[in-house]
């Protein structure tokens, strides 16, 4: 496969970012976070006109009948603007999971933004170990609860995984509990079950976060770009000692260094879109912490205002720790990577 994106990559990034620039810069982002972040109504937007809802779906089920390549260009785009949309969380990982097991009904609807599902695991699951059971059935009826949960709170179906068999259950069924949470452009929430459920079919959870940590990768490679763009931005423009402080040597080397990692980290996120398990291990393990080492160095290298809360970087800075976290952590990965690889162990 190829790395490099195709015309069509190119107009659906450009589409995204005009649109998001239109309607939700970072500053926007910002001044929502106090409130409601989730921006429902720039999702609806995004859905219908540019179709990023149904990317992942077959045309049949209306859809558009993308690949992962197209929804990786998005996550790139969103990642770039934290934009405070369930994207991820419903087109991503949910669409996956009901796709795994042909849920037809709710994929039709899920195409064009008008279903939003969650996918009812914690955000930090790891794709490389069986989750414990936090949810029993008996009788066709879910109890327990599912802690950490991101996207639950705008979801309208909830996709609650349990004895190998991946169930719907209405929201409004269920008792969903924003909890605080480091990144506050995706809140998580506990998510209590005590109802009957609709069971959808066989489901393997852990290839669902693998698919999902792939791409979680691009959404890091967009936080990585913002923050690297911005600061050379601002380092140019900044003066200290009649100088720009980017003509400094020792600027330079850490601008030089942070461009290397990122570039490096748009072909790991590029590779991680063929699905297969050792490029997802690959991109993870590398774009995780490209993402936090350009954020905090983005906070650095702006100084003052890089501390302050008015500065949006602080919303990179989180996004990219919590997602650090999400789906396996690095070390997870590089574990993974090395038993994929068949690399021996420690002495």
């Amino acid at each position: 496969m190829t790395l490099l994106y195709t015309d069509v990559e190119e107009e659906l990034r450009a589409a995204v970012r005009d649109l998001l620039a239109d309607h939700c810069p970072p500053s926007a982002v910002l001044a929502r976070i106090e409130g409601a972040p989730h921006d429902l109504d720039l999702w609806k937007t995004l859905a219908r006109d540019i179709g990023v809802a149904g990317l992942l779906i077959p045309e049949e089920y209306g859809g558009a009948g993308a690949s992962a390549r197209e929804a990786a260009v998005v996550l790139e785009e969103l990642g770039r603007g934290v934009t405070p949309v369930p994207f991820f969380t419903s087109s991503v990982l949910a669409t996956h999971a009901l796709l795994q097991v042909g849920a037809v009904d709710l994929l039709r609807g899920m195409a064009d933004g008008e279903i939003t599902a969650a996918l009812a695991v914690p955000f930090a699951a790891s794709p490389y170990r069986e989750a414990g059971a936090t949810v029993t059935l008996t009788d066709g009826t879910l109890t327990g609860q599912v802690r950490g949960v991101a996207g639950a709170d705008v979801a309208d179906v909830l996709l609650v995984p349990a004895d190998g068999v991946l169930h719907a259950v209405r929201a409004a069924d269920a008792r969903v509990e924003v909890v605080p949470s480091l990144d506050l452009t995706r809140p998580i929430a506990h998510v209590t079950l005590d109802g009957a459920a609709e069971p959808l079919g066989a489901f393997d959870q852990r290839e669902t976060l693998r698919f999902g940590a792939g791409l979680l990768a691009s959404e890091q490679l967009g936080v990585a770009e913002w923050c690297l763009e911005t600061t050379l931005a601002y380092v140019k423009e900044r003066y200290q000692f009649a100088r720009p402080v980017g003509s400094f040597q020792a600027i330079k080397h850490r601008l030089a260094d942070l461009w290397l990692d990122v570039v490096r980290a748009r072909a790991a996120a590029r590779g991680a879109t063929d699905a297969g398990p050792m490029s997802a291990a690959v991109a993870q393990a590398w774009n995780a912490g490209v993402a936090v080492h350009a954020a905090e160095e983005a906070v650095q290298l702006h100084g003052g205002i890089g501390m302050t809360w008015e500065h949006p970087i602080h919303l990179y800075l989180k996004r990219a720790k919590s997602t650090e976290l999400a789906l396996g952590t690095p070390g997870d990965h590089r574990d993974a990577l090395a038993s994929l690889a068949d690399l021996p162990g420690p002495a």
